[in-house]
């Protein structure tokens, strides 16, 4: 069986506070894009994951496609096979896109529909943030405005068909961890949920990700790249998550030439 999972950008984002857990709250608009990896699984004599494309940093046994299939183990140990677990990587790591968030979350729905587990969307919801703070997203996967740690969820009207959306992915990773500890939280400015009704072209002067100012700061070349995508013509332009992957909305049909000594991939959705 096979799925593709896909990232998301964030539209806005504020980190409001730090919690005693130690994680924090945000407030953001997710918006999926099509840029996909590839997941598949087949049955086997003994469980493996199998890598392909990009990198990825780190072992087998902290990646969240095993973390999933362990934690659907744990519960529904005698209902689930032993798996063949192909893995193509597309989304880059490091670029606030939440690639391996997704692979998480679509393997659980994945072993769900493959085993019959029958889990609902709720349930599944409440096991993906056991994997991560963005995989409840990857659920529903459809625009949302979010808060506390990504994990409260509220569908919102938001369709950007009618623009072309630019995706400029440097090879710069950027730790989230790190990310995080750059950040001093505050109250969010405006209500993104609102503002995700607004036209975009009001946007600029309203809407902004937080972790622009010190991710910026220590690599300002991603800086130059959002400021060459609004010299081009951007109705809106912002990085992504913590970055280091920037997007630039456009009216249908155009996009921007970026010129930076950094090496990127470039992804362009009409």
């Amino acid at each position: 069986m096979l799925c593709f999972p896909d990232c998301k950008i964030n539209l806005g984002l504020f980190i409001t506070q730090r919690r005693e857990d130690g994680y924090h709250d945000i407030e953001t608009l997710f918006y999926p894009l099509p840029l996909t990896d590839v997941l598949e699984i087949v049955p086997a004599k003994e469980t493996k994951l199998h890598m392909s494309g990009l990198p990825v940093i780190g072992s087998a046994a902290d990646n969240l496609v095993v973390k999933a299939h362990n934690l659907l183990i744990e519960l529904y140990q005698e209902r689930i096979p032993k798996l063949d677990i192909y893995l193509h990587k597309v989304i880059p790591m490091g670029a606030g896109l939440g690639g391996g968030s997704a692979d998480g979350a679509f393997m659980l729905k994945l072993i769900n529909d493959y085993c019959h587990l029958g889990l609902l969307p709720n349930e599944l919801i409440a096991l993906a943030l056991q994997l991560g703070s963005d995989c409840p997203f990857f659920i529903n996967n459809s625009p949302a405005f979010a808060m506390g740690r990504g994990e409260h969820l509220k569908q919102v009207a938001l369709n950007l068909a009618a623009f072309s959306i630019q995706l400029i992915c440097p090879s710069v990773h950027v730790s989230t961890r790190e990310a995080f500890g750059m950040i001093s939280p505050h109250p969010a400015p405006c209500n993104l949920e609102e503002l995700a009704g607004l036209p975009i072209q009001e946007w600029k002067q309203l809407m902004s990700n937080d972790f622009e100012t010190p991710v910026f700061k220590l690599h300002p070349a991603l800086a130059e790249i959002k400021q060459q995508l609004y010299d081009q013509g951007a109705i809106y332009a912002s990085m992504s998550g913590s970055g280091s992957a920037l997007y630039g909305i456009f009216p249908k049909g155009k996009k921007a030439l970026v010129e930076t000594s950094l090496n990127f991939s470039e992804h362009y959705m009409e």
